[in-house]
């Protein structure tokens, strides 16, 4: 089969497009003729090697790449299954969040993070739900723990993250508030939320208003800023942070949990990979999904061919909600 292959850290650049051994399924498995996947700040930064910090304490390898595939969306065709594989046959249209092999023809997933896909939607819009919907509905339902009749600030709210968290936290019932740019204010309109504010007109944390929870994507906010717009008994959800080359996001995500320790607002992080059920979040996805209150918002599509070139887009980081690859 081809696939990508990441031989060391790098740019796009680095990654090889070549043939290699398609993948056996074990008893647990089933084997997946991807056709779509989607591209994420989790496929740079791994490709990256970037933060240097995260080398050392082991989410990324310290010398040479952790993932030798990358691609952590994945939607298609069950090819084949294990022998104790009962929820799926031959021909079933999935979904799934994998930890790496997005980026290849085929690929091996355990039959317990697998899900049926949508069925309302194509392969290219299914690839684009698993990792930053995932994240989404945890910042929203888990550790913000939106009510309805809450008010929620979506910061960020235009990318493939935020527009998630938009449409799921509309959906949950609360009043949604949008940050964004200029050219992404009708966008985030368009999918539900209630006020946009734009970042380079209006300071979200000086209007006064306040907010049960408040959703820090990409982190261009500071906590202490942040905090004002909270009610006393608030939330701030931290969803990633401004990438860096030895320690950024994480040093901006672990000293926000420290400083939340004394606030008596409450501080949460979100993290998609390591959840224990991803398998319950995509049916759950699904649902919102099937009957009309979730759309996934994709801004490019790009062939198999050319998905260095379709990172180096994302990783500029201003593509309005998600980048698909067609298999």
């Amino acid at each position: 089969m081809r696939a990508f292959v990441l031989p060391s850290y790098g740019s796009p650049d680095v990654l090889e497009l070549t043939d290699v051994p398609t993948p056996v399924p074990g008893d647990s498995q089933v084997l997946v003729r991807v056709r779509a996947t989607s591209v994420n700040p989790y496929d740079w930064h791994h490709m990256r090697g970037e933060p240097y910090a995260a080398r050392l304490g082991g989410g990324l390898g310290r010398r040479a790449p952790k993932l030798s595939i990358l691609g952590a969306d994945v939607a298609g065709v069950v090819e084949a299954a294990g022998k104790d594989v009962t929820a799926f046959r031959p021909g079933d249209e999935v979904y799934a969040l994998v930890e790496q092999g997005g980026f290849a023809e085929y690929v091996c997933v355990e039959e317990s993070v697998l899900a049926p896909k949508p069925k309302n939607l194509s392969f290219e819009q299914a690839a684009a739900v698993p990792l930053a919907g995932g994240t989404a509905l945890l910042a929203v339902r888990d550790a913000g723990r939106v009510l309805p009749g809450h008010k929620v600030l979506v910061n960020g709210a235009s990318g493939g993250v935020g527009t998630f968290a938009v449409q799921l936290a509309r959906a949950m019932g609360a009043e949604v508030t949008g940050v964004c740019g200029p050219r992404n204010v009708d966008l985030v309109r368009s999918i539900g939320a209630d006020d946009v504010i734009d970042y380079t007109t209006r300071d979200f944390t000086r209007t006064g208003r306040r907010y049960d929870v408040v959703l820090g994507i990409a982190g261009t906010r500071t906590l202490p800023s942040c905090r004002r717009v909270l009610t006393p008994r608030g939330a701030y959800v931290i969803i990633g942070g401004a990438g860096g080359r030895w320690l950024q996001p994480m040093g901006y995500m672990f000293s926000s949990l420290a400083t939340g320790a004394f606030m008596s607002q409450r501080v949460a992080m979100v993290d998609v990979v390591g959840c224990t059920h991803t398998k319950e979040n995509l049916m759950t996805l699904s649902e919102f999904v099937e009957d009309g209150r979730v759309t996934p918002v994709v801004d490019r599509r790009y062939p198999f061919e050319e998905i260095p070139e379709a990172v180096r887009y994302v990783e500029k980081g201003h593509a309005p909600g998600k980048v698909v690859v067609t298999i």
